[in-house]
C-alpha cells in the first residue's frame, strides 16, 4: 500500500484497510462510533478534549474531527505500528498528539499533554487486559476525566448468566464471517501479514508482535461489572447506551 510514485506511505490507504478488517468482526462498529460521539455532544459538548485511549490508528479520532472541527485529541497506544499509521494519516494536523505508552504502567498519564479531559473514549482494545489491571486502569481514568466529564468503552463484554444466547449468537457471527472471509474481506493474520510485508510497516510490525505475541489473552467481564467497577473507581454514574447480541457501549459520568 505505498503511492503511485513509491515516494511514501499511502497512510489513508492503510487507515481505510484497518477500518475495514475491524469491520470484518463488527459490521456494526460504525453504529457504536455514531452513538460514542453522540454522547460526547450530550455530555461535554461539541468542542471537547478528547483521550483516545489504546487509539490503534486512530479510528475515533477520524470520526471525532470529521463530526467536531473544533475539538481536540490525544491518542495514546503502545503498538508501534498502528501508531505509525496515525501518526502518518493526522501528520500536520496540530489538533491532534500521539503518545507511546503502557496503559498497564501506572505512570503512563504523565506522560500526556494535558492532566484532565472531557472525554476518554476507547474501542475493541482493553479486553487485552485482564480485569484486575483494567480495574487499576478505570482508577487512573477517573482522575483524568474532569468533574462532569465521560469515559466511553466499547468492547466484548459477555454475559455469562445467558450460555445458550451467547453460543447462538456466537455461532452467528463466525459464520456470517466464514462467508466475509470467501468472499475477500482481510481477517485480522492476513492484515498484518500484509503490513509486515510493508517495507516502512515491515520494522514496526515485527516489534509489535515482540510486544503483544499473536492474541489477546484478557478478560471479557460483563457489562454489570464495567459499570460496578467504574462507580467504585470513582465514575458517579455508569450504564451501558448501546449495545449488539455481543458487544456493549458502556459510558461512564464523572
Amino acid at each position: 500500500m505505498t503511492t503511485s510514485t513509491g515516494t511514501g506511505t499511502d497512510w489513508a490507504a492503510w487507515q481505510e484497510s484497518w477500518d475495514r478488517q475491524q469491520e470484518w468482526y463488527m459490521p456494526d462498529r460504525e453504529e457504536r462510533f455514531r452513538i460514542m460521539l453522540d454522547m460526547v455532544e450530550a455530555l461535554v459538548g461539541p468542542a471537547p478534549r478528547v483521550l483516545d485511549l489504546a487509539c490503534g490508528t486512530g479510528s475515533i479520532t477520524a470520526r471525532l474531527l470529521a463530526r467536531f472541527p473544533g475539538a481536540t485529541s490525544t491518542g495514546v497506544d503502545l503498538d508501534p505500528a498502528l501508531l505509525a499509521i496515525a501518526r502518518g494519516t493526522f501528520a500536520g494536523d496540530d489538533r491532534v498528539r500521539f503518545v507511546a505508552a503502557d496503559l498497564k504502567d501506572p505512570d503512563w498519564p504523565a506522560l500526556l499533554p494535558y492532566d484532565s479531559y472531557d472525554a476518554v473514549l476507547t474501542a475493541t482494545a482493553l479486553h487485552w487486559l485482564h480485569s484486575e489491571p483494567l480495574a487499576a486502569l478505570y482508577g487512573r481514568l477517573a482522575e483524568l476525566v474532569r468533574a462532569g466529564g465521560v469515559f466511553m468503552n466499547a468492547d466484548h463484554m459477555i454475559d455469562e448468566s445467558t450460555p445458550r444466547i451467547n453460543a447462538a449468537e456466537r455461532a452467528q457471527r463466525h459464520a456470517r464471517m466464514d462467508q466475509a472471509r470467501l468472499d475477500g474481506a482481510l481477517d485480522w493474520a492476513e492484515w498484518w501479514r500484509l503490513a509486515a510485508e510493508d517495507p516502512v510497516l515491515a520494522g514496526p510490525t515485527a516489534r509489535r508482535f515482540e510486544i503483544y505475541g499473536e492474541h489477546a489473552d484478557g478478560d471479557t467481564p460483563s457489562p454489570a461489572w464495567h459499570a460496578r467497577v467504574l462507580r467504585e473507581k470513582g465514575f458517579g454514574e455508569a450504564r451501558p447506551v448501546w449495545c449488539s447480541p455481543s458487544d456493549t457501549l458502556l459510558l461512564a459520568l464523572k
